[in-house]
């Protein structure tokens, strides 16, 4: 098992160096010097250094790949430049908006794996049943409608007319008693939540059904085993690698894809950053944004991968 760690996590380093580069290159094209992302901006506008001096200085006549390891050692230790926009550091927007896109992300996880799992095991225990078809029909409907359209049907049916919940926004912690908290979390997250349970639901009631079918199963249920025990015991178990691998993407997924949902409800994420960052040209933010989430993507792959060894030995001894 060590071993088969090992050279999936080696793996990981060729992909990820393959990204900066292509990260590098971005903003290589990008317009404008690249003094401007690279350095403070209260001591550019001082006009208090000279600019040439200190291109020379700081090495940007030097070739691209000497360029590209400096800015890729620059990187490694935090410092990921600054925005065009509001000059402020990139690092402490992200440190700011991280935290908020992964609190949204893993409740709308959360919501989305118990549902989707749950709903797609009774389905294919009760295959062609009146709760088949209800469950089927919710999940192409859930697949089918847009999250905004959700969300804006939300905001006026719960917060409008109703006035259980608010608009939008997010409460910092320690501002606010929990439910205040939990009220601006409710909406974004269970829509979010909602939105990826029909796709798992479907995904769930494929991989059962599957299973269902297979020799083993049937071995089991002629031994005289309870049904019970061979769904959970027998079928379930060897139907939810393929189920968890779905998981593991979903999270970076969600970090990524919330763009829509943190617009609509004013959530101060990284989907919103990564939106005003494209609508200002903030190509250096884009760029960042762009690559950690690649790196999240790479960092799930693995833990698919090593929770798909540990649930089926085939896997690691292959």
């Amino acid at each position: 098992m060590f071993t088969y760690m090992l050279k999936r996590f080696l793996s990981i380093i060729p992909m990820l160096l393959l990204i900066t580069i292509i990260i590098f290159i971005g903003l290589e094209l990008t317009p404008g010097d690249p003094l401007t992302y690279m350095l403070d901006p209260e001591l550019l506008a001082s006009q208090a250094i000279d600019i040439e001096a200190y291109k020379e200085a700081m090495g940007l006549n030097d070739p691209l790949y000497v360029r590209y390891f400096r800015w890729l050692g620059e990187i490694l230790k935090g410092n990921l430049g600054y925005s065009l926009v509001d000059g402020s550091s990139i690092a402490k927007v992200l440190a700011r908006r991280i935290p908020a896109t992964f609190e949204l992300a893993v409740v709308a996880l959360i919501i989305s794996s118990v549902l989707g799992i749950t709903l797609g095991l009774i389905s294919s225990i009760k295959q062609n049943s009146f709760i088949d078809y209800f469950n089927t029909t919710i999940g192409m409907v859930g697949i089918s409608v847009p999250e905004f359209f959700i969300g804006i049907l939300a905001i006026l049916f719960f917060a409008i007319k109703l006035k259980w919940l608010p608009i939008g926004g997010r409460i910092e912690y320690g501002h606010e008693d929990l439910w205040g908290r939990l009220s601006h979390l409710i909406m974004p997250a269970v829509i979010m939540g909602v939105a990826l349970t029909a796709a798992l639901m479907r995904y769930t009631r494929g991989t059962m059904l599957d299973v269902l079918n297979k020799d083993y199963v049937k071995t089991a249920r002629s031994k005289g085993l309870p049904e019970w025990k061979v769904i959970i015991f027998h079928a379930f178990r060897n139907a939810l690698s393929p189920v968890i691998m779905l998981l593991c993407f979903r999270l970076p997924m969600l970090i990524g894809g919330s763009v829509i949902i943190e617009s609509i409800f004013s959530w101060p994420g990284m989907g919103k950053t990564i939106l005003d960052a494209i609508s200002g040209k903030d190509y250096p933010v884009v760029m960042i944004t762009t690559m950690l989430t690649s790196l999240m993507i790479l960092v799930a792959s693995f833990l698919a991968d090593l929770l798909t060894a540990l649930l089926d030995p085939r896997v690691r001894f292959n």
